[in-house]
């Protein structure tokens, strides 16, 4: 999901987790019919972390679960009903970064295949990248 020359805010950490087009049932749309009706929503989380501490002691607890981040994208995305996608996937990365202390930046891309558009088109989707703010 890197976007073109985008590089990681920390210079220090350049490490990732990637869940890639993931898909759910969810209920999102600006018209009455896509918030009544399921329709499906792929996403992608790539989640900055340092993951040496994991990688060097071979332990699951000391990194980020990627089946709990599965989870929680799911979650959101098909417990909840956004009028945008652009406000999904705020949400997304917003429950992310809370759920997940280890993550310092996360990037979400939704694409919506079946949006209701007249004429030939693949999918319709935003990318949005997240920082965890300092404390």
């Amino acid at each position: 999901m890197r976007s073109s020359g985008r590089a990681c805010h920390d210079a220090a950490v350049s490490d990732r987790i990637v869940l890639n087009d993931m898909v759910f049932q969810g209920r999102h749309g600006v018209s009455e019919a896509e918030q009544r009706t399921d329709q499906p929503f792929h996403v992608d989380v790539e989640m900055v972390l340092n993951l040496q501490p994991a990688a060097v002691e071979d332990d699951l607890g000391r990194t980020v679960d990627y089946s709990a981040v599965f989870e929680v994208a799911r979650t959101v995305v098909e417990s909840t009903s956004y009028r945008l996608i652009e406000a999904l996937a705020e949400a997304l990365a917003q429950e992310v970064l809370r759920a997940f202390p280890p993550i310092t930046e996360v990037g979400i891309r939704v694409r919506k295949p079946k949006a209701p558009i007249e004429g030939t088109l693949g999918w319709a989707g935003v990318e949005i990248w997240r920082q965890r703010l300092a404390r």
